[in-house]
This record gives structure tokens, C-alpha cells and sequence, in this order.
């Protein structure tokens, strides 16, 4: 533990106006304006993961930041107006390093890392100066005014994703704001609080304490029509096509459209069944597993019809969650070969529209089943 003291002062040339104000409102004038703050914060030499600075404007957050940490801070990057994000990470880093780190902080949209920075949204933009901050100071990185400029639910969601991306990274993580509904969502290890200067640290008493455990995230699953596919398309990392026959399901987070799953029947003589045609998830949303539990939930409606679910995917962090997960069976490992994806070749049809030029895997849903609620979704589920 270190106590962090600054004082900031700055000379006042006093002014007609000025003796005007203070004569109104009783003030001292001509002494300048000094502020002072002594706080305790936790070194560098602790173990520890996310730091949160936190209070009101004007209590000296920024402040204590620069004075604890030094040149770590850091607010935002110059990125090339005529160039793809891409090219704004260190020239040091390899693509796949750069995509799986845009990918950790919750920016997994393909389309959008092609475009420039000043191209993308508040939300896209957060995330991609974060990730750029954890390339460029992978020890400890400050920022500042963190989700200020973003709304409230998408502040929420990329805290947790952030929050995720530091610990698995091993990273170190400071975040000053002025925000406290992001503290559980964090989980930060400490949080200093400038508006009376308190300290509280995780602990085993207290992890479970509402500002150091992330809540829930409810998400609401509906059947919806194929014109919802106009709000996900343009972040498809293939096509933005839908197919008529497509079955719709939308995921709705605080009644805001999160996520997009489209299903399509695959008749054959010898194993007919369904095929996951598009899973999307919006990218205020990404990073904390939603389009995920998004595909697996829809996969468990149509499995309970008693007919196989499968699922075709290049995205590489699709890939590498259903290779892990107990809720998918890998039928194809990755590979450009056009092929049948299971033994008796029924998929060989399906397998010929596929692109040979990108990588893909190919599986099939080996996870619960839910049919009472399918048959709440209007889907005929298996007997018995």
C-alpha cells in the first residue's frame, strides 16, 4: 500500500469580473486555486489485476492517476484516417496476434476491422482503443475517462468483456471514470473512491458484495421475422444474405436487439436435419459469451425434434469455443477441403457451396435438448 498526496495549484490574474463574482457570492480573491488530495492505493508490487478510480468531475481522479502512475495514462490513440484499424497496432504484431486481441475485448466483426477508426461507432471505437492499449502497454495500462462515451448498457456489457480479456491476459488494468454502475462489472480488485478519498479492496468476506460481483445477464429469445435480419447483416463476417426459408430468432438484452440466429431445414433420404444459416451478434454486445448461449439455446430447440443440429463456422473465435465445449462435437477440423462432414457424406451438397479459400470446421450439437420450450417456439419436437 502507498499514499499517493498532490497538490494542484494554479495563479489567478484577477479580473473587474472576478472582484464583480466574488463580491456577490462572498468569495477570496487573488489567492489562486489550490486543491489538495492524500489518498491510498495499492503498488505496483501487489497482486492484482484491475484497479478502478473513481468519483465525481472535479475530485481529482485524473489527478491521483498521473501522480500513482506516471506516463501509463492514456485516453485515446491517433489512429490513420485512410487505413483499416489494422494498421494502427504496433507494426511488430502479426494479424493473428492483433485479430485474437480485438477479439478478447468483445470486437469479433471482420467487416468492421476493415474500415477506419473514425468510420466505426462510440461502441466499436471504445473497444478498439482498449485493445490497441493492451497492445501497446501490456504491463499496465490507465484509462481514463473510461466508457464516458458510450451508453450505460453498452458501458456495462464491454466492461465485462475488458474485465475478461485482462485476467486471461494477465494484463493490468486501471480504469478512471466517473461511472459507478460499471464497478460490478469489472470486478475490479480494488476501487478508490475520490468522492471521500475511501479504498476497498477485494477480499474473501466481500467478493460477493454487489460491487465486486458482475450480475446476470438476461437475455430474452423470441421468434422474429427475417426483416430483423436488416439490424445484423451488415456485421455477418460472410454475407449479408438471408435465405427465404430461413427461421428467425432474435436475442434481446434490456429490450435492445443483441443477437441473430437464422435456421434452415437440410432434407435428405439418409440423415435429414437442421443447419445453423447465420449467428450474428451485434458488437455493443460481444466479448461476454452471448452469441454463443445464443446458438446453443436455438441448437437445443431444434435438437429436440430428434434430427441432428450442425453448424459450419470460419470465425476463429466460433471455432475455438465449440472445439472446447461439451455442447458441440467437432464432425471437421479445419481445413479448405470440400467434403462431406460426416461419414455417409450427407452433407456433401451442403459442403459444395462452402468457399474453399478460408478455413472452416463443421459441427454438430451434442448438448441438452429443450422441448417443452420448443414446442413453446412452435417447433415439433421428437415424442416421447
Amino acid at each position: 500500500m502507498q499514499t499517493v498526496h498532490a497538490v494542484v495549484e494554479c495563479p489567478l490574474r484577477e479580473s473587474f469580473r472576478t472582484r464583480q463574482v466574488a463580491g456577490m457570492f462572498d468569495l477570496a480573491v487573488g489567492a489562486g486555486l489550490r486543491s489538495e488530495f492524500s489518498v491510498k492505493i495499492p503498488t505496483l508490487e501487489s497482486r492484482w489485476n484491475i484497479g478502478v478510480i473513481v468519483g465525481p468531475s472535479g475530485s481529482g481522479k485524473t489527478t491521483i492517476a498521473r501522480r500513482a502512475f506516471g506516463d501509463r495514462i492514456v485516453d485515446r490513440w491517433d489512429w490513420p484516417a485512410d487505413r483499416s484499424i489494422l494498421d494502427g497496432f504496433p507494426a511488430e504484431m502479426g494479424i493473428r496476434q492483433i485479430t485474437q486481441l480485438l477479439g478478447s475485448v468483445g470486437f469479433s466483426s471482420p467487416p468492421a476491422w476493415m474500415r477506419p477508426f473514425h468510420l466505426l461507432s462510440n461502441g466499436e471505437q471504445f473497444r478498439v482503443n482498449l485493445a490497441r492499449t493492451l497492445a501497446q502497454m501490456p504491463e499496465l495500462a490507465v484509462v481514463d475517462e473510461f466508457t464516458s462515451v458510450v451508453d450505460r448498457t453498452v458501458a456495462r456489457i464491454g466492461s465485462c468483456a475488458i474485465s475478461r480479456a485482462v485476467r486471461r491476459s494477465g494484463r493490468r488494468l486501471v480504469a478512471v471514470s466517473c461511472h459507478y454502475d460499471i464497478l460490478p462489472w469489472l470486478e475490479p480488485d480494488w476501487i478508490l473512491d475520490m468522492a471521500d478519498g475511501s479504498l476497498q479492496e477485494r477480499s474473501e468476506e466481500n467478493a460477493s458484495s454487489d460491487v465486486f460481483r458482475r450480475p446476470a445477464i438476461q437475455m430474452e429469445i423470441v421468434r422474429c421475422s427475417a426483416a430483423a435480419w436488416k439490424l445484423f447483416s451488415r456485421h455477418h463476417y460472410l454475407s449479408g444474405k438471408l435465405h427465404q426459408s430461413a427461421r428467425c430468432f432474435a436475442g434481446l438484452i434490456e429490450n435492445q436487439p443483441a443477437a441473430f440466429v437464422a435456421v434452415l431445414p437440410f432434407p435428405h433420404p439418409v440423415r435429414s436435419g437442421w443447419r445453423e444459416h447465420r449467428c450474428v451478434c451485434l458488437p455493443d454486445f460481444q466479448g461476454v459469451g452471448i452469441g454463443h448461449a445464443m446458438s446453443e439455446f436455438v441448437a437445443s430447440l431444434y435438437a429436440a425434434t430428434g434430427k441432428p443440429y450442425w453448424s459450419v463456422t470460419s470465425h476463429p473465435a466460433m471455432i475455438h469455443h465449440r472445439a472446447r465445449s461439451k455442447n458441440w462435437r467437432m464432425i471437421r477440423e479445419p481445413s479448405r477441403i470440400r467434403r462431406g462432414i460426416c461419414g455417409n457424406r450427407a452433407m456433401s451438397a451442403w459442403d459444395k457451396t462452402l468457399s474453399s479459400k478460408r478455413l472452416t470446421a463443421s459441427f454438430e450439437y451434442a448438448g441438452e435438448t429443450r422441448a417443452e420450450m420448443a414446442r413453446g417456439f412452435g417447433i415439433g419436437v421428437q415424442n416421447g
